[in-house]
């Protein structure tokens, strides 16, 4: 691997890190905070700009999403994303020890398959660090972004209806969010693979760099799909477990942006045969994992003190 590539890998590394620490913290503020909603954005900020937990779990993720940026400079898409993936091993462990939720058997043989497929995914892309592609057509971005983004709000929309009473509530609702915010968040990362070329392109000062990002519109396909999915993925995050909201998000958005951001920069699959094995094999067993997790029964979160005190008023 080139020096390029490995600072990249470390970087990477840190970057996903600090998301998921910031996931986690995030988790125990809401779990105290009132119920949030995400159809009420206003409520939301209100709830969470409050909140200082919060607050030090955002800025966490901030930092990573900025050193997502710096890694993607560095190294192709294909060596950063399975880095970026194995947060999910990094959150698990977390949720267990610090938030002490539990996994069923099923459940948590799908997190360790998503944790083997993102190894395999890594193995196929440490023979060479590849082309860092820089550049891609905008208005292809744009096909893909588009439909990606509508799917996102339909199932995002899904699991947000209210329960209509007398009938069960759609089982492991928490999935339906995780893919809603994975694909959101998967159009943001694409969106920051772009603005990371268009720095890249950039060799004047700091003022023209400026005017360049600035009349990009990936800055703000960036922060819009960020914005949706943070709507969505706070309300999951507050309803169900982040030992399976979280993978599923994070494996969706990486299977997302690893496969389209490979074709539309123009970086390519590994010629090997082996390690184009383990590419397609780890994207194929982290989608089955998603599919089984998605017709798991519903877990059950425990009951805030605030939710508790809601109930007793409502009665």
């Amino acid at each position: 691997m080139t020096d390029g590539a490995g600072l990249g890998v470390a970087v990477a590394a840190v970057a996903t890190t600090a998301y998921n620490v910031g996931l986690i913290f995030e988790k125990r503020a809401l779990r105290r905070l009132p119920a949030i909603d995400a159809r009420h954005a206003l409520g939301l900020l209100k709830t969470v700009l409050l909140d200082f937990t919060w607050l030090a779990g955002f800025a966490l993720m901030l930092c990573g999403f900025g050193l997502q940026v710096v890694a993607l400079m560095l190294a192709p898409v294909s060596v950063v994303q399975p880095v970026l993936g194995s947060g999910t091993v990094i959150l698990v462990l977390l949720s267990r020890v610090v938030l002490r939720e539990r996994l069923g058997r099923v459940e948590f043989g799908c997190v360790l398959s998503v944790a083997v497929a993102i190894a395999a995914i890594a193995l196929s892309a440490a023979g060479s660090g590849g082309r860092v592609g820089h550049q891609a057509s905008g208005w292809l971005i744009a096909a893909v972004a588009g439909p990606t983004c509508v799917l996102a709000l339909v199932l995002g929309a899904r699991s947000l209806r209210p329960a209509v009473r007398g009938k069960h509530r759609p089982p492991a609702i928490g999935v339906s969010y995780g893919l809603a915010a994975g694909l959101l968040y998967g159009v943001a990362t694409l969106a920051i693979k772009a603005l990371s070329g268009v720095i890249f392109g950039q060799s004047g000062r700091l003022a023209g760099l400026a005017l360049a990002v600035l009349a990009s519109p990936y800055p703000y396909l960036t922060v819009a799909c960020s914005a949706v999915a943070l709507l969505i993925f706070q309300t999951g995050l507050q309803r169900c477990r982040v030992s399976i909201v979280g993978p599923v998000s994070n494996i969706t958005g990486s299977v997302f942006f690893m496969v389209a951001g490979t074709w539309l920069f123009a970086e390519r699959l590994p010629a090997n045969p082996v390690e184009l094995s383990l590419r397609l094999g780890g994207i194929a067993v982290a989608g089955a994992a998603v599919i089984v997790l998605s017709r798991q029964p519903a877990g059950t979160e425990p009951v805030t003190v605030a939710e508790t005190a809601a109930a007793v008023g409502a009665a």
